[in-house]
């Protein structure tokens, strides 16, 4: 009895071990997928509407997570190198806070849409007031491009945003909010200094070198929480499509066009950093959070607002895959030039 129960017990850490290696290794893969495994997440969310309804209560966490894992990689390294730069990084902050809110509020405005679809007006106001996903330097990453500049542009961004759509909301929206323009600021700044001090934490208890040494189940991990976020804000997609086809479709037409608008005005207007470095300042100003807004209204939005934003998740979780041929040309088009300089 008693070798029996030394066998068992010397079996435990193998065992112990096998339980925590398999959902690692399942995690590994999911991040290996890349650029695939984001764009996989719009079509399972649309494909399995119930799966939303489940999780529509869960928005606020799963923004919350997703912001965490943001903040607790960041390379503070490549981050303090870049500031070394700062005009660079204000003008580049400054256009996708002050820039991009204020043309989509004066066209707006120009052209009566907060008068004729007041719900989509503030869907295209609060997108233009968002600050970058917090994805964009590893969707930069996964691209082949340079993701310093976006990094340090997406911290600076973030960081002055509560301050920025507080200003642009008591300009634009009057009463379109459930909250004032100072609590929306005051929420959006409480929700970036909880997952700030989450991931400060996360990084002081298991060190940078733990962090990076597990970003391929860190990647499976983050995509795993877009699946969620995803699934919960386009659970009425497929419902929303069969009871007024045209209309969804051209909602859905207006959040492709808007995405590549942006990304194609950011990328000329900076052209001269270099056509790789502007495209990936681009991808960072095409990149909205959404769900940054979301969370900061409580989700107690028009349903046209709603709608927006669910069908802005495609272009947002498609382009980067769409876009990867292009990022790599772009990157490629220097090592070449060298390689010529330099002759074989």
């Amino acid at each position: 009895m008693a070798e029996g129960i030394g066998l068992t017990t010397s079996r435990m850490p193998s065992v112990l071990q096998t339980i925590f290696t398999f959902p690692l290794r399942g995690l590994a893969w999911l991040g290996d997928q890349g650029t695939r495994g984001v764009a996989a997440v719009v079509f399972i969310a649309l494909a399995v509407p119930p799966l939303g309804a489940v999780l529509r209560p869960y928005v606020t966490e799963a923004i919350l997570v997703l912001l965490c894992i943001s903040f607790m990689r960041v390379d503070l390294a490549a981050l303090y190198g870049h500031l070394r730069r700062p005009a660079l990084v204000a003008t580049a902050t400054a256009w996708t806070t002050i820039g991009v809110p204020l043309i989509v509020g004066l066209v707006a405005h120009t052209t009566g849409l907060d008068r004729s679809a007041p719900g989509l007006f503030l869907a295209l106001m609060l997108q233009g007031m968002a600050s970058p996903m917090m994805a964009a330097p590893a969707l930069a990453a996964l691209m082949g491009l340079d993701a310093t500049l976006v990094l340090v542009a997406l911290v600076s961004a973030t960081a002055i945003v509560p301050f920025t759509a507080s200003l642009f909301a008591s300009l634009f929206l009057g009463g379109m909010l459930s909250i004032s323009p100072l609590a929306l600021g005051a929420k959006l700044l409480g929700i970036l200094a909880i997952s700030l001090f989450a991931a400060t934490m996360i990084r002081w208890i298991f060190g940078a070198e733990a962090i990076q040494r597990h970003k391929r189940p860190i990647d499976g991990f983050n995509i795993i929480i877009l699946l969620i976020f995803a699934a919960a804000i386009m659970g009425d997609v497929a419902s929303d499509f069969v009871a007024a086809p045209l209309f969804t479709i051209g909602i859905a037409a207006l959040a492709f066009a808007v995405y590549f608008t942006l990304l194609a005005v950011t990328t000329l207007l900076f052209r001269r950093i270099g056509t790789e470095r502007a495209f990936a300042v681009g991808l960072m100003v095409s990149q909205r959070n959404l769900g940054l807004m979301l969370a900061a209204t409580a989700g107690a939005l028009p349903a046209t607002t709603w709608l927006y934003f669910a069908l802005t998740q495609l272009p947002i979780h498609l382009a980067p895959y769409l876009l990867t041929p292009i990022a790599r040309r772009l990157t490629a088009r220097p090592q070449q030039a060298l390689t010529d300089a330099v002759g074989p």
